[in-house]
């Protein structure tokens, strides 16, 4: 007899990706019996590999067919990802993104849906397409979010702290420094989220008094321009080169700690189990703020912009909890 098989969809962004890790650990170890697919946007499944408990990531390239909609290949990876979510029929197909597009991707496989109800839901239209909606409270922090959603379909109580199920057992880039470092995550798709260059220079000095030094990445070009500006700001600061998503993970996960902005490379550091600062400026960290265990902590909100003592504090003067 087969296993019994469960289709995960969470497209994206980034953090949301992570956001759902510990939900996925939660059923490996309430229910080892199940195999679990999940359908994620294309950028991502590598990372949704690393989870030891995922069998199947399926990549689904909504994101590059909105970017260029006539082009044959974006047609063409779509009509791949259809053939592979329809490749086995699922006994639960649970949508934990909740939206028309995720909505409709859990559609294209066979097995009943699940989702939010119409209270708990992100986009309402969305939970009239469910087989069965269940409802969530939206108070509670993203992650613990996926971990009810998932718990109440399969009839259990999330316990404990989050699990994120992640070791990335590889060594750091070569480029990386020799000795300790702090990735300085500071780019964000919005100018808002961002935390003062001045803040960045005064906080890298401080590190390298204590032979600490901080590394920049960036994603697109003009992020690794703003990370090469910071890096000249501060003598031994160090601007990295471009990487993909593993190396990234690779970097975040043999730093002494990351320090970064409301962005989902933040979020991958607290799944990798690496001490955290969350910066926040324009947005509040409760509802989707670094969650973990201890050696994360959250600073500042929506008007308040963190100071380069509390982060200090943070790194250096005691032990960080949030």
């Amino acid at each position: 007899m087969p296993a019994p098989r469960v289709l995960f969809v969470k497209l994206s962004s980034l953090g949301d990706v992570i956001h759902h890790f510990p939900a996925v650990s939660d059923l490996r170890a309430r229910r080892p019996d199940v195999t679990i697919d999940w359908a994620v946007e294309e950028a991502y499944a590598p990372l949704v590999r690393l989870h030891p408990a995922v069998a199947r990531a399926i990549p689904v390239g909504l994101r590059d067919l909105r970017r260029r909609p006539l082009a044959p290949g974006a047609w063409g990876a779509l009509a791949a990802a259809r053939r592979a979510l329809r490749e086995h029929p699922y006994d639960w197909v649970v949508d934990a993104q909740g939206l028309l597009k995720s909505v409709a991707v859990g559609r294209l496989a066979v097995g009943p849906l699940f989702g939010y109800d119409r209270r708990s839901i992100r986009e309402r239209a969305a939970a009239r397409f469910y087989d069965q909606g269940l409802a969530v409270s939206r108070r509670l922090h993203a992650v613990e979010r996926n971990r009810r959603l998932v718990g109440a379909v399969f009839g259990y109580a999330p316990e404990g702290p989050p699990d994120y199920g992640l070791a990335a057992n590889v060594a750091a880039p070569a480029w990386a420094p020799a000795g300790r470092y702090v990735v300085g995550l500071h780019a964000s798709s919005r100018r808002d989220k961002r935390w003062p260059d001045e803040h960045w220079a005064a906080l890298a000095a401080r590190l390298r008094d204590e032979a600490i030094t901080v590394v920049y990445p960036g994603g697109s070009p003009a992020e690794r321009a703003d990370s090469a500006r910071l890096a000249a700001a501060t003598p031994g600061a160090l601007a990295a080169p471009e990487m993909g998503l593993p190396e990234a993970a690779a970097l975040l996960a043999n730093a002494s700690a990351v320090i970064g902005v409301d962005t989902g490379l933040t979020h991958l550091a607290v799944a990798l189990g690496t001490p955290a600062v969350g910066l926040y400026v324009a947005t509040e960290p409760g509802l989707t703020g670094l969650h973990g265990a201890a050696g994360v902590v959250n600073l500042g909100g929506r008007g308040t912009t963190p100071t380069v003592g509390q982060v200090v504090h943070a790194l250096l003067g005691g032990t960080a909890g949030g």
